[in-house]
């Protein structure tokens, strides 16, 4: 297999996985630094995450910005690997690494903070924040 072949393989997955992240995702768990439901600075009851190409953008009911970014992926790694690119909040400009997986309408990432290494199991430790979602569907 050429180069361009490889490179061709590995874009195709990257749209694909994109393009399964679209759409509004609803928050249903959320574990920081070993501890279950913790205070969220990131959310509020009700509110949504949408991914939109690849960007995102967690937003309340009445459709306040909570939070919003760019997002970057690697489907290939093993655990899925996704950066988080926060453009407004403490985080704002810092590449967030974590990984992820989706499987039909559940979706779940491990974060850590920028510098550190690559979370590698979902669960969490000092340091590291797992989100949980399900795929919101319009009633």
């Amino acid at each position: 297999m050429g180069i361009t072949s490889a490179m061709n393989k590995e874009e195709h997955l990257i749209a694909n996985e994109i393009e399964i992240l679209q759409g509004a995702w609803q928050q249903i768990a959320l574990e920081a630094d070993g501890e279950v439901n913790p205070p969220d600075e990131h959310s509020v009851p009700g509110a949504l995450c949408y991914f939109f190409g690849t960007q995102f953008s967690v937003r309340t009911p009445d459709g306040t910005v909570l939070i919003e970014g760019d997002f970057d992926i690697d489907p290939s790694a093993h655990p899925k690997r996704i950066t988080w690119i926060d453009s407004i909040g403490p985080d704002a400009g810092k590449r967030l690494p974590a990984i992820y997986a989706i499987e039909g309408d559940h979706f779940i990432f491990v974060a850590t903070d920028e510098g550190q290494p690559w979370p590698t199991e979902f669960k969490t430790v000092p340091g590291l924040t797992m989100r949980s979602f399900i795929r919101h569907k319009a009633s």
